[in-house]
């Protein structure tokens, strides 16, 4: 019987090429494994024609695990493993197991004992935090702010409190029909002198990562309509 593994494969962050961002490696990885645990079946299999134009799609199992997917069953996912077949971790872009769904099957895997496989590949925060010119050495990656405006407006205080008083670089994200909005809250409830990073669509073509005052932004925002984007906020000078 074979030592199988969870493989966490990347995907591309937006219509980048492949061989723009994903290592060959990790094509050979995807084209020897029949089985995935993906965010969405139709953009997976787009994935995986992607890297390997001549893999027989029609041949591999899919199990979707998202926000619909009933808890109980996630653990069954896993059932190749048992006979010792490796399998795959898919979202919608990006790596997998981060802001993703995919971290509730991967630890199930590590309760059990598999062998656990990140393979390397484009992650928007990370490259977000490279690119801003903040704290790389601390950052706190918070996900979806409330969405009730006296909440939301309480977090950004609290984040802007924590870069300040920790040093420490704070990051987050939207859904990208509501950036602007997020853009905005941020604008009214931060200092004047507190810097922040608008990271849309990185690495693909039209990737843009700047990173001003919110005093600058004011008036000057982007269009970030249904763009996905990066949002850091930093400590500014006084």
């Amino acid at each position: 019987m074979k030592n199988p593994a969870l493989y966490l494969i990347p995907v591309t962050l937006g219509d980048t090429p492949v061989e723009r961002v994903i290592p060959s490696f990790n094509t050979t990885v995807v084209s020897g494994l029949k089985y995935f645990i993906v965010e969405n079946v139709r953009s997976a299999r787009r994935f995986l024609k992607k890297c390997n134009p001549d893999i027989d799609i029609d041949s591999l199992t899919f199990y979707e695990l998202n926000k619909h997917t009933n808890p109980n069953q996630i653990a069954d996912y896993l059932q190749p493993m048992k006979s010792g077949e490796s399998m795959g971790v898919i979202s919608e872009a990006g790596c997998p197991a981060v802001a993703d769904p995919g971290a509730d099957v991967v630890a199930i895997a590590q309760e059990e004992g598999y062998k656990v496989v990140s393979l390397v590949g484009p992650s928007s925060i990370l490259m977000a935090v490279m690119a801003s010119g903040f704290n790389g050495q601390s950052f706190a990656f918070h996900g979806y702010l409330p969405i009730d405006a006296g909440e939301r407006a309480k977090k950004l205080k609290q984040l802007e409190a924590r870069a300040y008083n920790e040093d420490q670089t704070q990051v987050f994200i939207e859904t990208p029909f509501r950036n602007h909005k997020l853009a905005e809250d941020v604008l009214q409830h931060c200092k004047p002198q507190t810097l922040l990073c608008i990271a849309m669509n990185i690495s693909c073509e039209d990737e843009s990562i700047v990173t001003r005052s919110v005093k600058a932004w004011k008036g000057k925002l982007p269009d970030m309509h249904k763009k996905p984007t990066v949002f850091l906020i930093y400590r500014g000078g006084k």
